[in-house]
């Protein structure tokens, strides 16, 4: 995104509560990826529009996710999962600091073996993926299944710092992801039961909605 453009976004997005700088604060000094602030806040719009009631995410980190998709619709209910130990302890933290683990339940583990033993009495109504790229395709196929019939799907960093348009772009290891980021890209837009959006927010968010 040109950077005069990104300027003038960052500058018209709504204005946050301090506990929202501080979280943004802490990945910045620690190196966390979190979603940026104009990303995070067409999610935001999306669950403002749909309302989901019960949101999947995959891939935790420090909790800054979870805790502005349910800033975006408060009576939500959100299953996270973190397999880093480090970033689940500092999540758990930051949940109950903000008094919300009543809404936020958070899972320490590897997702694929987590969605592979889920079981949940009612269907999600959003699946995030924003965990480890290479593995976008097998958390898709396992967390789907647990959809609501009007549920959709969110892929975060599907243009991964714009590698995966341009693979003439130079850095051995970004390519190699990239590589399969696109081929992610592929499979969800080819998918036979889904309709994939792209969107150019942030690193790139998929749109997935069941046809």
């Amino acid at each position: 995104m040109d950077e005069k453009l990104r300027n003038y976004l960052s500058r018209s997005l709504p204005s946050a509560d301090n506990w929202v700088a501080e979280l943004e604060h802490i990945a910045k000094n620690e190196s966390v990826p979190i979603m940026d602030p104009i990303a995070i806040n067409f999610v935001m719009q999306l669950i403002r529009l749909n309302k989901p009631s019960r949101i999947l995410e995959i891939g935790t980190a420090i909790g800054y996710s979870a805790l502005r998709m349910l800033e975006a619709n408060p009576n939500a209910t959100i299953v996270t999962i973190e397999r880093d130990e480090q970033r689940y302890n500092q999540a758990i933290q930051n949940v109950r600091k903000l008094g919300f683990q009543d809404n936020i339940q958070i899972i320490f583990g590897d997702a694929i073996e987590i969605l592979n033993e889920l079981k949940v009495d009612n269907p999600f109504d959003l699946v995030f993926i924003d965990a480890s790229k290479g593995k976008y395709k097998r958390f898709f196929e396992l967390s789907s299944p647990l959809l609501s019939e009007n549920g959709f799907v969110l892929s975060d960093n599907v243009l991964f710092k714009g590698y995966v348009a341009d693979p003439e772009k130079q850095h051995p290891r970004f390519q190699k992801l990239a590589k399969k980021i696109r081929e992610y890209n592929e499979w969800l837009i080819e998918h036979p039961d889904y309709v994939t959006t792209i969107v150019p927010i942030g690193d790139g968010i998929a749109i997935s909605n069941k046809k």
